[in-house]
């Protein structure tokens, strides 16, 4: 049957491209200088294509929360994001998890990483995390929760957008240079909040900032999917080869409160020692092993987090490159021994990568406030909190999870870069702190902290007409509880 709309012809609105822009395009804009070590890019004017009062960059759990929660504090606001979707290492890694930690006696973050979980039900797109009543959400459907907590919020999206320049006048940052589909062009902004995991905007701002060496950095993950999985059969085997968070340190050393030996983890290592041993896989191969999380009725296994690399830096883009095609040369040989040491997964197939590497550590800004080892593992308190966080650390060969009820207070000031730099406030991985804090503040769900708080922060720094560092803490706590966000 055909379509009687197939060949009704549309008025079609085309861009028109003007002859300055021919002439300015044949004109090369860049000088070459002959010896191959750099070129001069002629000076060249570069369009506004947007103003915001409230710009985010980058649309991961922190973004998305700093987006919305700016929007709802009443900030005309707009997201960018470099690739084609929201949501950020869910979305893009296939890492599914806000928060895979909880158990009983855990304290529970609120705010709108929750309203996302809860939302994400709702549509249908969550499956029950294996051992605890944690949520594993489904990548793609995940895009679709993003996009309508955006659409309902009114926030101006901008996708396929990469962030590329800063623009300042003297230590104030009024906006970014960014490159897409349409060009080079200029969006400004009266308060901007970087949310890019890596301190972009903060390190092309010249903020101070951190990073751990290269071969100390916490290593970086391609997540993959396999589809043809006996699900029954592997939950069987599962259960008779118990495994435990304690297990996580034969492949690592690893510091523990003890605790984690009676909590079975969705864990897999002898089976690729294993495989190792019989010669299915390289001897070389030893980073192989992970969690398993996702599992389908369809017999779909999502979210396997087997593949570890290091040392890579993923503010380079030689290493990112490295550890992209590495990585996927490593998921064949994990798949070779899932299926033949795994009940279950023999007829298991590569179902996807994630568009990119899972990253857990590069920049961290130098902040008006620096977390500390002793506040994160001690329930810190603080004037200035902005949410809270449960004593919950994943990192630097250390895993504490969050059975005892205890957490700490998020302080505003490890949102502030350090420095000359006005009106620009941090949020998500990249928060201040050392190296023990930030194997808590990487977390997604603690980025959704960080991310709402540093929304909140721009709004209210708007209708005070104060800089961040300025703002009256009553009113930024004022906006946090109308949002339903538990501050201490």
């Amino acid at each position: 049957m055909l379509d009687r709309w197939a060949f009704k012809k549309k008025k079609v609105k085309r861009r028109q491209t003007t002859q300055d822009e021919i002439k300015n395009r044949q004109q090369s804009s860049v000088e070459y200088n002959g010896n191959g070590t750099f070129i001069t890019e002629a000076e060249k004017k570069t369009p506004v294509s947007k103003r915001c009062e409230v710009l985010v960059v980058g649309g991961g759990p922190a973004g998305l929360s700093a987006a919305i929660s700016s929007a709802r504090a009443g900030a005309q606001t707009l997201i960018v994001e470099r690739y084609g979707c929201f949501g950020g290492v869910i979305t893009t890694v296939g890492m599914e998890t806000l928060a895979w930690y909880r158990y009983e006696g855990t304290v529970d973050s609120e705010g709108v990483g929750v309203e996302m979980e809860r939302l994400a039900e709702k549509m249908g797109g969550t499956i029950k995390w294996p051992y605890n009543d944690s949520q594993c959400l489904d990548a793609d459907y995940f895009k679709i929760v993003a996009d309508q907590l955006i659409k309902d919020n009114k926030v101006t999206p901008l996708l396929h957008t990469l962030v590329v320049e800063v623009i300042k006048d003297g230590p104030f940052v009024r906006g970014v240079i960014v490159e897409n589909k349409s060009g080079r062009q200029a969006i400004l902004a009266d308060r901007v909040v970087d949310c890019t995991g890596d301190a972009d905007v903060a390190y092309l701002s010249g903020a101070k900032f951190r990073q751990t060496a290269k071969k100390e950095m916490m290593g970086v993950t391609t997540v993959f999917s396999c589809s043809g999985i006996d699900k029954e059969k592997f939950i069987r085997y599962t259960k008779e080869n118990p495994r435990t968070y304690e297990d996580w340190g034969e492949s690592w050393n690893q510091q523990t409160s003890l605790k984690e030996k009676k909590l079975n983890s969705p864990y897999l290592q002898e089976e690729f020692a294993r495989a190792r041993k019989e010669g299915l896989i390289p001897q070389s191969a030893t980073n192989i092993c992970g969690s398993w999380s996702a599992l389908s009725d369809a017999g779909e296994a999502t979210n396997l987090n087997l593949i570890h690399l290091s040392p890579f830096d993923a503010t380079d883009v030689d290493d990112l490159t490295r550890a992209e095609m590495e990585g996927r040369r490593q998921t064949l040989y994990a798949l070779k021994a899932l299926q033949h040491f795994v009940p279950g997964f023999e007829k298991a197939k590569l179902r996807n990568f994630g568009m990119t590497l899972g990253v857990r550590d590069t920049r961290k800004i130098i902040g008006q406030y620096d977390l500390k080892e002793a506040d994160v593992m001690g329930q810190y308190r603080c004037h200035d909190s902005v949410g809270i966080f449960p004593e919950f650390i994943d990192g630097y060969s250390i895993l504490i999870l969050p059975t005892t009820g205890r957490y700490f207070q998020v302080p505003y000031g490890c949102l502030i870069p350090k420095g000359n730099v006005e009106n620009l406030v941090v949020a998500g991985r990249c928060v201040a702190g050392d190296r023990v804090s930030h194997a808590a503040m990487r977390n997604m769900m603690a980025c959704t902290v960080t991310g709402q708080g540093a929304g909140v922060a721009a709004a209210v720094s708007i209708k005070q007409n104060k800089s961040f560092r300025d703002i009256d803490i009553a009113g930024l706590h004022e906006e946090l509880r109308k949002q339903k966000v538990r501050i201490d």
